[in-house]
């Protein structure tokens, strides 16, 4: 059986992808049947190549064809002139085409990626134009929730005409998706989708939205099998007494689900995954952090937690 093929891209060069990634190579260290390509620009910090070669054979090409070359025990490390945003791109392509298994994303600015001569608003965008898929959603796992969000990075003024019991659907299939690769114990449990409207709309009086998606998504959910519940108040909705209750949550906005998520989590835990995609795309829960590049203060437990999902999504795919 050939090794797992994943892909590391390292984000901004003046932001903490690269730290936070050698940090996580060194405490996870070679995986039995993986072999790990990394991506960094060409003057990365060597104190964080040192790093990785305390666990890892490194082997430095400057170009992504000669790195799939590469047999043996080894990390590959692509030092490369070329913008992070074409690494994504590249990688992505790589992965649609299962010239690899999976990949594993730094943080990278949306300002980074228009500077690069790319259309696209960010990663996902990306990885929707390559993968020529139309639905695709943020899925963050946790050590304490997993969150799925209906929409993404919307302006709050749009949220309530972009939903519909069709958009609400396709974010609870891509929730179902999510909760069949969880451990079992929790993958038993119901999805929760959130209400949209303070105490989720006190049926009808303070706004219709649950009233229009909500009795078609039951039975939407009893079609396919899916054990569902809500909509849930939104702001009783992550009590720590709920958690245990739900295999995932279904937020109907960005920050709905992302402000207890993270606040809950930290940068202790967390990873992103693409929902949607024909292929496996993992990556940090955090951003650029550009405020402490240099400064050997990143925590790399996201990254750590990018990299493990990877692997474990791509022996499932």
């Amino acid at each position: 059986m050939s090794n797992l093929k994943v892909v590391l891209t390292t984000g901004d060069s003046d932001g903490i992808g690269f730290e936070v990634t050698a940090k996580a190579l060194h405490k996870i260290g070679p995986q039995k049947g993986v072999q790990f390509f990394l991506w960094r620009c060409e003057d990365a910090s060597k104190k964080y190549l040192k790093l990785i070669d305390e666990k890892f054979t490194r082997i430095t090409v400057d170009d992504f064809s000669e790195a799939l070359k590469v047999e043996g025990p080894y990390l590959v490390d692509i030092a490369s002139d070329l913008s992070p945003a074409e690494w994504v791109e590249i990688t992505a392509k790589a992965c649609y085409q299962k010239k690899v298994d999976a990949m594993a994303t730094a943080p990278l600015t949306k300002t980074s990626i228009q500077e690069s001569g790319f259309k696209d608003l960010g990663h996902t965008d990306i990885l929707k134009r390559i993968s020529k898929t139309k639905n695709v959603h943020m899925g963050f796992i946790g050590e304490h929730f997993n969150v799925v969000l209906a929409t993404g990075h919307l302006p709050i003024n749009k949220v309530p005409k972009h939903l519909s019991f069709s958009v609400v659907a396709e974010a609870l299939l891509h929730a179902d998706q999510l909760r069949r690769k969880l451990a079992p114990a929790i993958a038993k449990k119901p999805i929760a989708v959130l209400g949209l409207n303070p105490h989720a709309g006190e049926e009808g009086l303070i706004g219709q939205e649950e009233l229009l998606i909500f009795p078609n998504l039951k039975s939407f959910a009893q079609e396919h099998e899916i054990p569902v519940e809500g909509p849930l108040v939104p702001d009783a909705a992550f009590f720590p007494v709920n958690w245990k209750k739900y295999s995932v949550y279904v937020s109907l906005y960005h920050d709905q689900g992302l402000i207890p998520f993270k606040m809950i989590h930290g940068q202790d835990s967390g990873v992103h995954v693409t929902l949607g995609i024909p292929f496996v795309r993992t990556s940090v829960d955090h951003g650029t952090a550009k405020d402490i590049f240099g400064k050997n203060k990143a925590n790399p437990s996201s990254m750590i937690d990018a990299i493990r999902w990877a692997i474990k999504l791509a022996r499932q795919h």
